[in-house]
Protein backbone atom coordinates (compact mmCIF):
# COMPACT_ATOMS: atom_id res chain seq x y z
CA UNK A 1 0.00 0.00 0.00
CA UNK A 2 1.65 3.43 -1.12
CA UNK A 3 1.79 5.95 1.74
CA UNK A 4 1.04 9.23 1.59
CA UNK A 5 3.25 11.97 2.52
CA UNK A 6 2.64 14.05 5.47
CA UNK A 7 5.07 16.83 7.29
CA UNK A 8 6.28 16.49 10.93
CA UNK A 9 3.98 19.70 11.44
CA UNK A 10 0.76 18.61 9.71
CA UNK A 11 1.39 15.30 11.45
CA UNK A 12 1.84 17.50 15.03
CA UNK A 13 -1.60 19.37 13.85
CA UNK A 14 -3.71 16.31 13.09
CA UNK A 15 -2.54 14.82 16.99
CA UNK A 16 -3.56 17.61 18.37
CA UNK A 17 -7.31 17.85 16.73
CA UNK A 18 -7.47 14.39 17.12
CA UNK A 19 -6.67 15.15 20.83
CA UNK A 20 -9.45 17.48 21.25
CA UNK A 21 -12.21 15.63 19.16
CA UNK A 22 -11.62 12.62 21.33
CA UNK A 23 -11.29 14.72 25.03
CA UNK A 24 -13.29 17.94 24.66
CA UNK A 25 -15.65 17.63 21.69
CA UNK A 26 -16.72 14.19 21.94
CA UNK A 27 -17.67 13.83 25.99
CA UNK A 28 -19.18 17.51 25.16
CA UNK A 29 -21.74 16.40 22.31
CA UNK A 30 -22.53 13.16 24.35
CA UNK A 31 -23.61 15.01 27.63
CA UNK A 32 -25.63 17.06 24.91
CA UNK A 33 -27.58 14.19 23.82
CA UNK A 34 -27.81 12.98 27.15
CA UNK A 35 -29.70 16.25 27.93
CA UNK A 36 -31.90 16.35 25.13
CA UNK A 37 -33.07 12.41 25.64
CA UNK A 38 -33.98 13.95 29.41
CA UNK A 39 -36.19 16.08 28.08
CA UNK A 40 -38.72 13.40 26.49
CA UNK A 41 -40.41 12.80 23.22
CA UNK A 42 -37.23 12.31 20.59
CA UNK A 43 -39.26 12.56 17.19
CA UNK A 44 -39.90 16.26 18.12
CA UNK A 45 -36.50 17.41 19.92
CA UNK A 46 -34.55 19.33 17.48
CA UNK A 47 -31.34 19.62 20.50
CA UNK A 48 -31.47 15.47 20.23
CA UNK A 49 -31.53 15.36 16.41
CA UNK A 50 -28.85 18.20 16.20
CA UNK A 51 -26.31 16.83 18.70
CA UNK A 52 -26.57 13.91 17.32
CA UNK A 53 -25.43 15.24 13.93
CA UNK A 54 -22.61 16.67 15.22
CA UNK A 55 -21.94 13.44 16.78
CA UNK A 56 -21.88 11.61 13.57
CA UNK A 57 -19.54 14.90 12.14
CA UNK A 58 -17.00 14.15 14.67
CA UNK A 59 -16.95 10.62 14.58
CA UNK A 60 -16.35 10.76 11.00
CA UNK A 61 -13.74 13.43 11.82
CA UNK A 62 -11.92 10.98 14.25
CA UNK A 63 -11.97 7.97 11.46
CA UNK A 64 -10.89 10.06 8.86
CA UNK A 65 -7.63 11.53 10.73
CA UNK A 66 -6.39 8.34 11.73
CA UNK A 67 -6.87 6.68 9.02
CA UNK A 68 -4.82 9.82 7.71
CA UNK A 69 -2.25 8.88 10.22
CA UNK A 70 -1.79 5.24 10.32
CA UNK A 71 -1.55 5.63 6.13
CA UNK A 72 1.08 8.21 5.86
CA UNK A 73 4.84 8.81 6.25
CA UNK A 74 6.09 12.02 8.24
CA UNK A 75 8.83 13.64 6.06
CA UNK A 76 10.62 16.04 8.45
CA UNK A 77 11.42 19.31 5.40
CA UNK A 78 14.17 20.39 7.69
CA UNK A 79 16.39 16.95 7.13
CA UNK A 80 15.35 17.20 3.32
CA UNK A 81 18.69 17.45 0.69
CA UNK A 82 17.31 18.66 -2.08
CA UNK A 83 20.01 20.92 -4.13
CA UNK A 84 17.44 24.11 -3.72
CA UNK A 85 14.94 22.12 -5.92
CA UNK A 86 11.31 22.52 -4.86
CA UNK A 87 10.40 19.06 -3.14
CA UNK A 88 7.25 17.52 -0.45
CA UNK A 89 7.97 20.65 2.27
CA UNK A 90 9.30 23.00 0.51
CA UNK A 91 8.34 26.49 1.59
CA UNK A 92 8.44 28.87 -2.28
CA UNK A 93 7.50 32.03 -3.20
CA UNK A 94 6.51 32.77 -5.89
CA UNK A 95 5.93 36.37 -8.12
CA UNK A 96 2.81 36.23 -10.65
CA UNK A 97 4.42 37.20 -14.13
CA UNK A 98 1.01 38.44 -15.08
CA UNK A 99 1.04 41.34 -12.52
CA UNK A 100 4.01 40.94 -10.00
CA UNK A 101 1.50 39.82 -7.15
CA UNK A 102 3.86 37.80 -4.88
CA UNK A 103 2.63 34.03 -2.93
CA UNK A 104 4.66 32.14 -0.55
CA UNK A 105 2.87 28.05 -0.74
CA UNK A 106 4.36 25.07 1.43
CA UNK A 107 4.25 21.52 0.02
CA UNK A 108 2.33 19.38 1.82
CA UNK A 109 0.19 16.50 1.63
CA UNK A 110 -3.06 15.92 1.20
CA UNK A 111 -4.63 15.65 4.54
CA UNK A 112 -2.57 19.03 5.70
CA UNK A 113 -3.42 21.05 2.57
CA UNK A 114 -5.21 24.21 3.69
CA UNK A 115 -5.05 27.30 1.06
CA UNK A 116 -6.00 29.60 3.51
CA UNK A 117 -2.91 28.98 5.36
CA UNK A 118 -1.06 28.68 2.38
CA UNK A 119 -0.02 24.94 2.76
CA UNK A 120 -0.97 23.58 -1.21
CA UNK A 121 -1.41 19.71 -1.76
CA UNK A 122 1.40 18.01 -3.55
CA UNK A 123 -1.15 16.66 -5.77
CA UNK A 124 -2.47 20.02 -6.65
CA UNK A 125 -1.64 21.31 -10.27
CA UNK A 126 0.63 24.22 -8.82
CA UNK A 127 2.96 21.78 -6.51
CA UNK A 128 3.25 19.40 -9.37
CA UNK A 129 4.64 22.21 -11.61
CA UNK A 130 6.79 23.44 -9.42
CA UNK A 131 8.24 20.36 -7.69
CA UNK A 132 11.63 19.48 -9.48
CA UNK A 133 12.76 23.15 -10.09
CA UNK A 134 14.78 25.69 -8.76
CA UNK A 135 14.75 29.52 -7.77
CA UNK A 136 14.71 31.48 -10.88
CA UNK A 137 12.56 29.43 -13.12
CA UNK A 138 9.46 30.04 -14.96
CA UNK A 139 6.64 27.82 -14.26
CA UNK A 140 3.32 27.73 -15.74
CA UNK A 141 0.25 26.40 -14.01
CA UNK A 142 -2.57 25.19 -15.70
CA UNK A 143 -5.70 26.00 -13.42
CA UNK A 144 -9.17 25.78 -13.66
CA UNK A 145 -9.23 29.64 -14.43
CA UNK A 146 -6.24 29.18 -16.97
CA UNK A 147 -2.32 29.13 -17.52
CA UNK A 148 -0.34 31.43 -14.98
CA UNK A 149 2.66 31.91 -14.71
CA UNK A 150 5.27 32.37 -12.05
CA UNK A 151 8.72 33.02 -11.06
CA UNK A 152 10.27 31.26 -8.21
CA UNK A 153 11.93 33.74 -6.47
CA UNK A 154 13.34 31.60 -3.25
CA UNK A 155 12.90 27.93 -2.07
CA UNK A 156 13.25 27.08 1.82
CA UNK A 157 13.24 23.99 4.10
CA UNK A 158 11.79 25.16 7.26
Amino acid sequence: MKRNPLTLRGSERLRLELKKLKSEDRPRVIQAIAEARAHGDLSENAEYHAAREQQSFIEGRIKDIEAHLSNSEIIDITSVSSGGKVVFGATVDLEDQDGGAKVEYQIVGDAEADIKRHLIAVSSPIARALVGKAAGDIVDVVAPNGTRSYEIMAVRYV
